[in-house]
C-alpha cells in the first residue's frame, strides 16, 4: 500500500499572502496623539471651578436651610432677637454717621462765612489804610498855584474837609493819604511824606461825589482861602475813578498784640 503522506520536505506553497504583507496587515494601525488646545483647556477650567463654587454655595445654603427647619423654637427666637439688635445697630451707626455728616458741613459752611467775612474786613482794612488799590466813585481835585502862595495849612485843610464830607480814601498825585500822612515844606516846595509835590496839585478821592463837592466849596472854606491866595480849584465828579497809590505796611515798634485779648 501506499503512504498517504506527503513525503517529508518543505510544505507545498498555498497562494495565501506573503507572510510579510499579512503581518503588516494584522499589526494595528499606530496611534495618532492630537494636541490639547490650551484655549479650551482654560475654559475647561473656570467652568470646573464655576460649577464647585455653585455646588459650594447651594450646599451651604442647602445646609443653613436645613439647620433652621430643624432648629428650635427657642433658637429661632434667638437668632431673630440677634439680627434684629444686630439691624438696630447698624441703623444706630447710620445714624451718628449722618449727624456727623451734618455737623462737618454746618461747621464747614460756618467756616466758609467767618472765612470770607474776615477776607471782607482785610480788604476795607487795607483801603482805608491805603495799603490796597480801591476803585469807585469819587471827584477829583486839582489846585493851581501860579504865584506859590498854598501853603501846608490848606492842604491839611482839603484833606480833613474831604474825610469829613466822607472820602473813604484818597491820594495826591502818586501818594496815598494815610493816618500817618505829614504835610511839610514851605509855599511854592510843598511835600507830603517827604514827597515833593508840584503845581497843580491833582486829589484823586473816592467817596460821594457830590456830598463832598457840596463840602468842598462852603462859604469861607478852604476853596475860597486858596482863591484869595492866588490859586484855583477844578473838582470834576466821576462815577468810576482808581485809586492805585498805596502805602507800605507800617509796623508798630513798640506795641504787639494782647496775648488775652
Amino acid at each position: 500500500m501506499s503512504d498517504p503522506r506527503p513525503p517529508d520536505g518543505p510544505p507545498p506553497e498555498t497562494a495565501d499572502a506573503p507572510p510579510e504583507e499579512a503581518g503588516a496587515a494584522a499589526a494595528p494601525p499606530p496611534a495618532v496623539r492630537r494636541r490639547r488646545d490650551p484655549l479650551a483647556a482654560a475654559l475647561i477650567g473656570a467652568l470646573t471651578l464655576l460649577l464647585g463654587f455653585a455646588l459650594a454655595v447651594q450646599v451651604r445654603n442647602a445646609d443653613e436651610a436645613q439647620m433652621l427647619a430643624g432648629a428650635r423654637e427657642e433658637d429661632l427666637v434667638r437668632i431673630l432677637d440677634e439680627l434684629g439688635g444686630r439691624e438696630e445697630r447698624l441703623r444706630a451707626q447710620l445714624a451718628e454717621q449722618r449727624a456727623a455728616l451734618r455737623e462737618l458741613s454746618g461747621s464747614g459752611s460756618r467756616t466758609g462765612t467767618a472765612l470770607e467775612e474776615a477776607r471782607g474786613r482785610a480788604q476795607a482794612l487795607g483801603i482805608l489804610n491805603g495799603t490796597l488799590p480801591a476803585q469807585g466813585p469819587g471827584l477829583t481835585l486839582a489846585i493851581s498855584d501860579p504865584s506859590g502862595e498854598v501853603r501846608v495849612s490848606d492842604l491839611i485843610d482839603v484833606v480833613q474837609e474831604l474825610r469829613g464830607a466822607g472820602a473813604e480814601t484818597m491820594q495826591v498825585d502818586d501818594v496815598r493819604i494815610g493816618l500817618s500822612t505829614a504835610v511839610t515844606g514851605t509855599p511854592g516846595d510843598l511835600r507830603v511824606d517827604g514827597a515833593p509835590l508840584s503845581s497843580p496839585y491833582e486829589f484823586v478821592v473816592l467817596g460821594d461825589p457830590q456830598g463832598m463837592e457840596t463840602a468842598m466849596n462852603i462859604p469861607g472854606g478852604v476853596v475860597q482861602r486858596i482863591e484869595r491866595r492866588g490859586g484855583t480849584v477844578r473838582i470834576t465828579q466821576f462815577p468810576d475813578l482808581v485809586v492805585d497809590a498805596l502805602r507800605p505796611l507800617d509796623r508798630p515798634q513798640y506795641a504787639s498784640p494782647d496775648p488775652g485779648g
